[in-house]
């Protein structure tokens, strides 16, 4: 037994007790502290995220709609292939973020490592394509041209391939139906990014990691009734990712159908004679320089007068949208974006700004008739105008004597737009100009719907330029503190012309304004701008928003909403001075600067009017127009550095007319031949289970010419050829 008392052995006992309870107590607290925390004060956050970690979605991809010429025939729709894709999620779990894979997935694919790798890297301001500008959280399209033996391969060797998938999956086509590549007015698709996702999240077409979007053109104008909705089913997983059962589903909902006004066969054909017109004007030389034109870029757009609905628009140099399908490659990134590309993803229709030349001169004629000037008035048209020591000369230094405004519209007299612009210069007080000047010329640009965009159902068309008093002020003290510091008074001509400009470059001089009422200077127009116009003359004043858009039906063709024509407003213009215009350029293919390019033409049976510009643009070589409406339609042609208008574009234009009507060279017509022979109004039958029954269309093929010889090709014509 042991020697300790009783009482000397409870206190420490009682103690330990104490301390042990307090423990006990304070662990039971804490635990009680932390569960009250867990389940009630973040309780309904956490049950959230449970749930969610026992749920996982499968996304369907919609079928996104078809876009359809107006007949019916397909532009653009979709085709089934074997994608081959990576889980950039998966791979980023292994020990060599996914390398091994990749390399043996090269081998299969017969791709080289490399280029597999760059596929599924995510792009950034600092990483060349190709690269992945998706989400990084949905799979990623390594190849969509799988062959089945491939796809086998990947699928029963999955242990080999984790984290790649090959499935059949509905990828874009765009179809370019009898060689119609349109691919600046279709566009292309490229993956949704998580910028975009979170923007749209809140709106009424929000966006899924798997989505493709609009990047340009109508794939871009209409791409939320095109993309259609994709398909979700949600399933119930457990802790180990069994599934247990399938929570919702919601279905797939493809695009709806977008019906344009655009004809497949005339866009062939526009898109061919475009081409070919440049090809020739890279044969003809410069009669100043004695150097071939380079005609290295165009623009053609075709128009019906009464509804402002494109026919056809085509740009040059073009590209096939095709390589955007799947994922663009960095060889044809390069090639469409590099230095020496020549920028084929601009859409020159709309895009590309030029001086226009005399086909401005309809806007000088009416801007002469509102300023009190007769249009049937006799006008001065001499070899050249003077204005303050500088000579402005007409073209080819060829005079006409005294004319009226509809002779000086057919025979493109510069002279008689110099006397006139520099009339009213002086009436607004010339250089040193009235508190209210009265700026007809400017005006009228203004009213005709230059220095804004027409409104066409394009993304990214740009508005050209009025270089009218507040433009030239705004100018000047953008470029004030350049010019003063490269300007000198008895320096070179580059600098004193700065020196000049740092001194009064916000003045409107008398040589700005003669040179901007021929189409010259600091003013810049787009071929739709101008089309607009003209189509305008051509249908009684009317200014329409050009539209591409015609409907928009649904993918069992049961719902249609049809895209109306818009205007935005009426020509600056009375009833008789538009006929006058009207009448006189008409002229202009019978007895003015066209009339060696309109020989033979049935006048009597589809009257053809036009107007020839060849404009001069500083350190390039001339811009080539050539505008043209009948009582149907209107057709624009311009050719960057491809000479004069009725030289390169003339003759095209001619040919997209004869096709269009159905003509031969002596003027007889075919209707049976005719690809339009009136506009358009009946829209595609679209079936329910959303098959089309749309006619083929055969490549065009121009029946070869004998060039006439150079005697009868030059007989009979006018010395001037704007």
């Amino acid at each position: 037994m042991s020697n300790i008392p009783e009482t000397g052995r409870t206190p420490r006992v009682q103690i330990r007790l104490v301390v042990i309870q307090v423990l006990v107590f304070s662990l039971l607290l804490t635990l009680g502290g932390r569960l009250w925390y867990l389940q009630i004060r973040n309780g309904q956050e956490y049950t959230d995220e449970a749930k969610n970690n026992h749920v996982q979605q499968v996304v369907q991809p919609a079928v996104r709609g078809s876009i359809l010429d107006a007949r019916g025939v397909p532009l653009a729709d979709n085709e089934t292939r074997l994608v081959v894709s990576a889980s950039r999620t998966e791979l980023m779990k292994m020990k060599d973020d996914g390398k091994g894979v990749l390399a043996r997935l090269a081998g299969v694919l017969g791709m080289k490592p490399k280029d597999v790798m760059d596929k599924v890297r995510l792009c950034d301001s600092k990483t060349p394509q190709p690269c992945w500008n998706g989400s990084p959280y949905q799979p990623i399209p390594v190849t969509d041209e799988a062959t089945t033996q491939q796809a086998l391969q990947i699928r029963e060797r999955a242990e080999d391939f984790p984290g790649i998938t090959a499935e059949p999956t509905a990828v874009r086509r765009y179809t370019a139906p009898g060689k119609a590549n349109t691919a600046q007015v279709l566009g292309y698709l490229s993956p949704v990014t998580d910028e975009e996702i979170t923007k749209a999240k809140d709106t009424d077409s929000p966006f899924l990691r798997s989505d493709q979007v609009g990047r340009s053109g109508i794939e871009r104008t209409y791409d939320k009734e095109l993309r259609g909705k994709a398909g979700v089913t949600r399933y119930e997983v457990d802790n180990l990712g069994r599934v247990i059962g399938q929570a919702a589903k919601d279905e797939a909902q493809p695009g709806a159908n977008l019906v344009t006004s655009i004809d497949a066969r005339v866009q062939a054909v526009a898109e061919y004679e475009l081409s070919e017109a440049m090809k020739t004007a890279r044969q003809e030389t410069d009669r100043n320089t004695g150097v071939k034109y380079k005609a290295d870029a165009g623009a053609v757009v075709v128009m019906e007068n009464k509804t402002g609905r494109i026919v056809s628009m085509a740009s040059q140099p073009t590209y096939d949208p095709n390589s955007w399908v799947g994922g663009i490659s960095g060889k044809d990134y390069a090639k469409l974006t590099g230095k020496d590309s020549n920028y084929p993803l601009l859409n020159r229709a709309i895009q590309g700004q030029a001086a226009p030349g005399s086909i401005f001169k309809v806007i000088s004629s009416t801007a002469a008739v509102n300023a009190g000037y007769p249009f049937d008035g006799n006008y001065p048209c001499p070899s050249s105008y003077s204005v303050g020591g500088q000579v402005f000369k007409n073209f080819e230094s060829k005079g006409y004597g005294s004319i009226d405004l509809g002779r000086a519209l057919e025979v493109s007299c510069d002279t008689v737009f110099y006397g006139l612009a520099h009339r009213e210069w002086q009436k607004d007080g010339g250089i040193k100009p009235k508190k209210r000047t009265n700026d007809w010329f400017y005006k009228t640009a203004h009213q005709f719907g230059l220095g804004k965009e027409t409104g066409i159902d394009l993304p990214n068309e740009v508005k050209g330029r009025v270089p009218d008093r507040q433009w030239k002020q705004s100018f000047w003290e953008a470029n004030k503190d350049g010019w003063c510091k490269q300007g000198k008074k008895d320096g070179g001509y580059v600098e004193k012309i700065a020196y000049e400009n740092c001194l009064e470059g916000n003045r409107m001089r008398a040589g700005d304004s003669v040179n901007y009422s021929i189409g010259q200077g600091d003013t810049l127009v787009t071929p739709i701008q101008m089309a607009t116009i003209y189509a305008a003359i051509a249908n009684g004043g009317t200014l329409y928003n050009p539209t591409i858009g015609k409907a928009v039906i649904s993918a069992d063709g049961k719902s249609v909403r049809e895209i109306k024509p818009k205007s935005h407003g009426k020509l600056p213009m009375d009833a008789d001075t538009r006929s006058q215009i009207d009448e006189a350029l008409a002229g202009v293919t019978t007895r003015g600067s066209a009339a060696w390019r309109f020989g033979g033409w049935p006048q009597d049976k589809i009257p053809m009017h036009a107007k020839t510009g060849t404009a001069e643009v500083y350190g390039k070589q001339t811009t080539s127009w050539f505008v043209s409406y009948t009582e149907d339609y209107t057709i624009i042609m311009t050719i960057a550095q491809g000479g004069t208008g009725s030289g390169a574009s003339g003759p095209a234009v001619r040919r997209i007319y004869e096709a269009m009507y159905g003509l031969d060279e002596e003027g007889g017509q075919d209707l049976k031949r005719a690809m339009l022979p009136r506009p358009q109004t009946q829209l595609p039958k679209i079936e329910p289970d959303g098959s089309i029954e749309a006619p083929k269309i055969e490549p065009y093929e121009p029946e070869e010419e004998e060039p006439p010889a150079e005697d009868q090709q030059l007989a009979g014509a006018p010395a001037r050829r704007d």
